[in-house]
């Protein structure tokens, strides 16, 4: 059985047991979380989609660790104007493991 869940504006395609890397949430490691928008649920012929999401659906995962991405090198340049700008980004994440998908 597969899900398509939203979280941080992105949506994704998960099953049990898969683990992923989203947007940072405010949880602490080792705690569980529930994603309830679901917008559809995938089981061959029972597959269920949601106008937008379906009533009483719910995946719950649980939260392995908070970190952060690898540095990526921001550059702003302006041609023929010695104007360069030159920064670093590391975007925060939290993983988790998806542990039931239920209805």
């Amino acid at each position: 059985m597969k899900a398509v869940i939203v979280t941080g504006g992105k949506q994704y395609t998960v099953a049990e047991g898969d683990v992923l890397y989203i947007e940072k949430l405010e949880v602490e490691a080792e705690a569980t979380v529930k994603f309830d928008q679901v917008l559809a649920i995938l089981d061959g012929e029972n597959s269920k989609i949601g106008a937008p999401v379906v009533e009483g659906a719910t995946v719950e995962a649980k939260a392995i660790k908070n970190g952060k991405a690898k540095k990526i090198t921001v550059f702003k340049y302006k041609a023929k104007k010695n104007e360069k700008k030159k920064q670093g980004h590391r975007q925060p994440y939290t993983k988790v493991e998806i542990t039931k998908i239920a209805l």
